[in-house]
């Protein structure tokens, strides 16, 4: 064990917002307990932890690592060769800064440095956000210290007494948006008379599920409902053209909601993709939800996070493939159905995890032996 007189703990992964914000959250929360701890984080060349982690006040270093391509790709060729450089640097890297713990939260960075850390007889800490884990968490288990996990069951994957069941950190804990809702709707300029269905595909956004609307824009603005309407920056001209030729007055066309609390806040109906951090948000959020999750991610996790929700009647399910056809139509009969959306909202309140980032970072302080 280090003899120096702080903590100093590694971080490492990231690559989607869904990995950054639950590694800066348990760096904020290691910050609380501790303001003296060291803390430095590893992530990936070119992804937005590089942008994100200085603007939360963090020091990073930045690996070559890159994710491999499904199938036979010639290009993972040059992605062997970024790992083994990863490897070194992560080496070098924790020779340098000599930290007490090295944490994963997954993504590209966590692979390298958690497997060089384990090398090193330095305490790894796993944090995995899925229902379903990934190939590199599993392989990494096997010399990980202590894994926390936001599901039941995940013995299926990971030695048993190594799991701690923390969930998932998220941005804020949303425990005041019911005192939030005439501020969030002002803010929106929204109606109080109307319901408002909460539109997310996350910050770039969701081909499928904004194609579904925009394929129903009738059926939205017949609804009755107002529609709060997130389209990610690259669908946002064409989706914000097409709802003004259309005169949808109930229809708030947004490329990126920064106020989430606003946007919780003035929601009776939220749709999302199924990232798991999304979904932890959406547990403490208390809302009813209709999830449509992403086929385009590693090992269809998103489908798996779902049906986590779903087979508890915690949430609603439609696949991405049917999601043009029948995701307004599924949203609108919901409306309809208070005594569903009581049942929704119930299930998945009784899901929400609290204050998970300070248990992930209590157990990384256990694992210091500081």
């Amino acid at each position: 064990m280090n003899r120096q007189k702080h903590r100093r703990i590694i971080i490492s992964g990231g690559g989607t917002g869904g990995h950054v914000f639950p590694a800066i959250s348990i760096a904020n929360a290691l910050k609380r307990i501790d303001q003296d701890t060291e803390i430095l984080f590893v992530g990936a060349e070119d992804r937005m932890e590089m942008k994100m982690v200085p603007e939360a006040g963090y020091r990073i270093k930045g690996l070559p690592v890159a994710g491999f391509r499904r199938g036979l790709n010639f290009r993972n060729i040059s992605v062997i060769i970024k790992l083994f450089k990863s490897l070194m640097l992560a080496g070098k890297i924790i020779k340098e800064f000599k930290p007490d713990v090295a944490v994963g939260v997954g993504g590209y960075a966590s692979g390298p440095v958690l497997w060089k850390a384990a090398r090193m007889k330095i305490p790894t800490l796993i944090q995995e956000q899925n229902s379903y884990a990934g190939v590199t968490n599993r392989i990494l288990a096997k010399k990980a210290s202590t894994i926390c996990v936001a599901y039941e069951g995940m013995e299926k994957y990971f030695p048993v007494e190594k799991i701690i069941k923390t969930g998932n950190p998220v941005r804020q804990n949303y425990e005041n948006l019911e005192n939030l809702r005439s501020e969030a709707l002002a803010f929106f300029r929204l109606s109080n008379s109307s319901p408002v269905i909460l539109i997310l595909g996350g910050s770039l956004g969701a081909g499928s599920i904004n194609n579904s609307l925009a394929g129903n824009l009738d059926k939205m603005i017949s609804s009755g409902c107002q529609w709060l309407w997130q389209t990610g920056t690259d669908y946002y001209d064409k989706v914000n053209a097409m709802v003004s030729l259309s005169s949808g007055k109930s229809i708030s066309v947004h490329d990126f909601i920064n106020r989430m609390d606003y946007a919780y806040a003035a929601a009776d109906i939220i749709v999302s993709r199924a990232g798991a951090g999304t979904i932890s948000e959406l547990c403490l959020v208390g809302k009813p939800v209709i999830l449509v999750p992403s086929q385009n991610v590693a090992e269809d996790h998103q489908t798996k996070n779902a049906l986590a929700l779903t087979y508890k009647n915690a949430a609603m399910l439609v696949r991405d493939d049917d999601a043009e056809k029948h995701l307004v139509d599924t949203v609108i009969s919901l409306v309809s159905n208070d005594d569903d959306r009581k049942f929704l909202s119930s299930n998945i309140k009784q899901m929400a995890e609290k204050d998970a980032d300070v248990r992930i970072a209590k157990e990384v302080i256990k694992l210091t032996g500081k």
